[in-house]
């Protein structure tokens, strides 16, 4: 077994992810094109993790556990827990410039270019499935009401996914 990869390997499924069930994609595509694990222990590791009080994402040390012993299990706690003495420590340092209005440009840009990617994702979606006069006006409503604040977002989310699920 390469430790440095088995622990490259979780570090990154957690980094990558949100948190709980949020490594399981990476850590399955993976370990089984490593051949290091088997659906079984998958199973087994998540059903650990379903009965087990704590946090869900404590079932990536199960995992390990069962892929790979004591050693597995160290190293995914270690994975587990850098991520967050990250920020941490970008905290600390994020409390000494904030204030700088250089921060804030910077913030205010790197908000910019995730809505962009946003923007463009959403657009080839939108291109990919064809003009839809329906769809259209629900942008276009939601866009509104979003930019008057009127309504609350959660409230728009809401009616968008019940107007889709009902129309099909």
């Amino acid at each position: 077994m390469n430790w440095l990869l088995f622990f490259w390997t979780v570090l990154k499924a957690v980094l990558f992810s949100t948190g709980g069930y949020g490594p399981l994609p990476s850590l399955h595509e993976d370990f089984l094109a490593l051949g290091w694990a088997t659906e079984r222990q998958f199973t087994e590791a998540l059903a650990l993790g379903q009965i087990t009080p704590g946090p869900s994402g404590l079932w990536v040390a199960s995992f390990c556990y069962l892929v790979a012993g004591l050693p597995g299990a160290l190293l995914s706690c270690l994975a587990l827990l850098l991520p967050p003495f990250l920020i941490l420590g970008v905290q600390l340092v994020y409390l000494r410039i904030a204030a700088r209005p250089e921060t804030q440009g910077a913030l205010d840009g790197v908000v910019l270019v995730i809505v962009g990617f946003n923007v463009l994702v959403l657009g080839r979606m939108f291109l990919a499935s064809g003009p839809d006069v329906l769809l259209v006006a629900v942008f276009v409503l939601s866009t509104v009401l979003a930019i008057s604040r009127k309504v609350p977002s959660v409230v728009i989310l809401g009616a968008a996914a019940a107007l889709g699920f009902v129309l099909g």
